[in-house]
């Protein structure tokens, strides 16, 4: 009896042994930083690749700190996508323990100068505590050609860090590219020809869309979602939005639609969403999806053809 019980035992080890062997082989672990790189990395990373994403959904991802649990995924992955300068405890996670194996997305496209003041340029003294690079703007992902481009070097990355399966990353790339330029193609030829080209934005997110397709953004707070506009500011943005014929205040799905309701209210102009896609609020939403929607909304609103 004791021979059989043991053997028994012995067995049971070695098939939990093997089980971790083939789960450790198999296992490709991702940790994105928030929405946009997690969409990515699903889609390119396919079914070779596990991916957790950091931000909550429904999480304000600028304001993200990690518990202890969730730097441990962090320093267990086998590839970490992030943006550096978008979230700062991330940014520091990542310094710490995931040195070797980061994707640094603001480092793979040029990006734009923030541009948060209503004249299209920094507001003088305003503060940018969460900017990507240095004073830049980390809300690259809104324009599809930019972030084409960083699909692509998260699927060579990808490659690098699991061989056996870079045939699968590469083709699931350039997949995602080609996706990206027919919505590039589309969102050109939809704002191509319109009545208004300013968008007031609660949120100074859009400089890159606005930048890609021959629009103006003015922002009512600055790069910070959560930040408080002055009076003067306040004022400053009513008084475009009426000489410019403004008809639309968009405010996101993140934050409260307050100042852009205040502002709606002193220019006679209706509200909408326009979605930064910093986050998903709903579950049947994705990036193409989201993008879509915005084109449909900017179509209105500005008065396009």
């Amino acid at each position: 009896m004791p021979f059989r019980l043991l053997a028994a035992a012995l067995a049971v080890l070695a098939l939990a042994g093997c089980g971790v062997r083939a789960e450790a082989s198999s296992t490709f672990d991702v940790v994105t930083a928030f929405y946009p790189l997690e969409f990515l990395s699903e889609r390119i990373g396919g079914p070779e690749v596990h991916v957790t994403d950091l931000t909550k959904p429904g999480a304000e991802p600028h304001d993200v700190e990690l518990n202890p649990r969730q730097v441990g995924t962090i320093a267990d992955a086998r590839v970490v996508a992030y943006l550096r300068g978008f979230q700062p405890a991330v940014d520091d996670a990542v310094a710490q323990e995931a040195k070797g194996r980061a994707f640094d997305a603001a480092q793979v496209v040029p990006l734009l100068p923030l541009a948060d003041g209503t004249d299209g340029k920094p507001e003088p003294g305003a503060d940018h505590p969460e900017t990507a690079g240095g004073g830049m703007d980390p809300h690259v992902w809104l324009d599809p050609v930019r972030f084409a481009t960083i699909a692509d070097r998260l699927g060579a990355r990808f490659a690098r860090a699991d061989p056996a399966h870079a045939a699968g990353y590469t083709a699931r790339a350039a997949q995602v590219h080609a996706e990206l330029d027919a919505l590039n193609t589309e969102m050109a030829n939809g704002l191509r020809q319109c009545t208004r080209h300013e968008i007031v934005t609660s949120h100074s997110a859009f400089n890159y869309l606005a930048t890609r397709y021959g629009l103006t953004q003015i922002g009512i707070t600055g790069i910070s979602p959560e930040a408080e506009p002055s009076p003067g500011r306040m004022g400053r943005i009513a008084a475009q939005a009426k000489a410019t014929g403004t008809t639309t205040i968009f405010f996101e799905t993140l934050v409260s639609p307050k100042v852009a309701e205040t502002v709606a209210r002193e220019v006679g102009a209706r509200t909408a969403v326009l979605d930064p896609l910093e986050g998903l609020t709903d579950k049947k939403a994705d990036y193409f999806s989201v993008m879509r929607n915005n084109l449909a909304t900017l179509r209105t609103a500005l008065g396009c053809s």
